[in-house]
């Protein structure tokens, strides 16, 4: 048997337990309109960088305990005791530059939602986008957001195309949940 060529041909081998069959069917690509989520979902592209997309689904519970849900406010105000504490808890990704990148991005999102509202707002401001152009956005706010990292991203959250293949159901509920995005394929 040839080895999957895209995600979805990937998940569609997978038992509907998996953690990314789950993910892939009911979260990848679809819009996020919550703040906090989608500074979640940030948070764990950002983690992901250097390991696998298992290891982050799996530890996903524990990214949101340790990170207090990903209220942007409280990680915003996070001092260094909190990086001490997030740095000892083996149930995340221990990586003290990825922890003062998260604590940087809540900061540079509060900024965003006092100019414009929402980070969703401010996402929906500038979308459409090339990769390129949403690449260099994100380096002005954001630390620890390269290429793919800002890729992953914004697919998983539905502003970029190429979460999904059209041959799978997946992609026709993905459109239904974005109109906006039906017109940037």
């Amino acid at each position: 048997m040839d080895a999957p060529k895209t995600y979805c041909d990937y998940v569609s081998t997978l038992e509907d337990s998996n953690v990314h069959k789950i993910y892939h069917d009911l979260h990848y690509g679809f819009p996020i309109h919550d703040d906090n989520e989608l500074f979640c979902r940030l948070i764990l592209e950002i983690n992901q960088a250097g390991l696998s997309w298992s290891t982050i689904l799996n530890k996903q519970s524990n990214f949101r305990k340790a990170y207090h849900h990903f209220d942007i406010k409280k990680v915003a105000a996070y001092q260094e005791a909190d990086v001490t504490r997030l740095l000892n808890d083996a149930g995340i990704i221990r990586n003290k530059l990825k922890i003062y990148a998260a604590i940087h991005n809540a900061n540079s999102i509060l900024d965003l939602q006092k100019e414009h509202g929402s980070f969703k707002a401010w996402l929906d401001k500038h979308h459409p986008k090339t990769k390129e152009a949403w690449m260099k956005l994100f380096k002005q706010h954001f630390k620890f957001t390269g290429g793919e990292i800002v890729n992953e991203f914004l697919m998983s959250t539905g502003y970029l195309p190429g979460a999904h293949t059209a041959d799978f159901a997946i992609y026709h509920q993905v459109l239904k949940a974005n109109p906006a995005w039906q017109n940037h394929q």
